[in-house]
């Protein structure tokens, strides 16, 4: 248990979050699995004013190996492993953490199947988990294996001092590089689907550049109508639920594979959304050290982009100094708002 005193009067979620080094929702997350007690009381709210002087008790969150409620039948490559954090490739298909409308195995229950030691700042069901991918979305994920771990990584995302690189596969080319700043909100048409909100929603700003156009790959003079698609890539500011699909949405651009957001088969049904989580990059918990991790690509997602451009090119535009240059003046592009 741990037990601080208050300098100033405030909140008692923004004082655990600073006391703590956590996100303020983690300190949510453990008033409301009543952890936290206010001069020997249950605290009662996030919004709670302390006092000075006032005495705040921690509880550590306990946690047990999940029972397995779905047969594990999938496997998870390791990018990378040390005492305090994984680096996996999540596949296309697999659900993080558990919900009530997940019916399936997750990469949490993986991971307990697997007997990892996980950080609990989320509770049981989000043991480790620092920063979501939607299910069909795969590549790079950073796992917690202990709180320290957890709650710097999390003041990383915070910060946005984390880098998050994203591959997709999109209908049609971008006009330019451009800036999306734009709230999302469930939407209230189909509440599979996140779009945009004019009033109310969350922040939610993400970058796109083309990497590589049938143009670029055939010349201008052999380009159809047959096929436009374009080879992109997304930096992520903040982390919403579908938030690259949302903004490309949002301007008219779809990823092949996605049907939910209005992408249209051409030439047959493609197995997977193509998106990928590609690059990752963060400072170690621990030693501050700089990390930078590749997640490579399953079959389809590879297969699908040498069918479409030469294999040469591929490997030239998302080389990691290409891909970080591309991104270096993001201050200048088009910006939708």
């Amino acid at each position: 248990m741990l037990k601080f005193k208050a300098l100033t009067p405030n909140r008692i979620d923004v004082l655990l979050s600073l006391n703590l080094n956590i996100s303020r929702s983690q300190a949510a997350n453990l008033i409301k699995s009543e952890l936290v007690n206010l001069n020997s009381q249950i605290a009662k709210k996030p919004s709670q004013i302390v006092r000075i002087d006032d005495e705040i008790w921690v509880k550590k969150p306990s946690i047990t190996p999940l029972e397995n409620k779905f047969e594990v039948d999938f496997d998870v490559d390791i990018i990378y492993e040390d005492d305090d954090l994984l680096v996996l490739n999540k596949p296309s298909g697999i659900t993080v953490h558990g919900a009530p409308s997940v019916k399936e195995a997750t990469l949490v229950e993986w991971l307990n199947e697997k007997g990892f030691m996980l950080s609990n700042l989320n509770g049981e069901v989000r043991a480790g988990i620092v920063h979501r991918l939607d299910k069909g979305t795969s590549g790079a994920i950073v796992v917690a294996k202990n709180n320290a771990a957890h709650a710097a990584l999390s003041a990383q995302l915070e910060d946005k001092s984390m880098n998050r690189i994203y591959l997709a596969l999109i209908d049609f080319p971008l006009k330019e590089p451009c800036i999306i700043d734009r709230a999302l909100a469930r939407s209230s048409q189909n509440r599979l689907k996140i779009a945009v909100s004019k009033s109310g929603g969350k922040a939610a700003k993400s970058a796109f550049v083309n990497l590589i156009t049938q143009a670029d790959a055939f010349g201008a003079k052999r380009i159809t109508n047959a096929d436009s698609s374009t080879l992109i890539s997304a930096k992520l500011f903040t982390g919403r639920t579908h938030q690259i699909r949302a903004h490309l949405a949002s301007i008219s651009r779809h990823i092949l594979g996605d049907d939910l957001y209005g992408f249209k088969r051409q030439n047959g049904k493609i197995a997977r959304i193509m998106l990928h989580a590609y690059m990752l990059n963060f400072k170690h918990p621990r030693t501050g050290e700089l990390m930078s991790f590749i997640a490579p690509f399953d079959e389809v997602f590879a297969t699908t982009l040498s069918d479409k451009f030469n294999q040469g090119l591929i490997d030239e535009k998302t080389a990691p100094k290409y891909l970080n240059n591309a991104f270096s003046d993001v201050s200048k592009w088009l910006c939708y708002t």
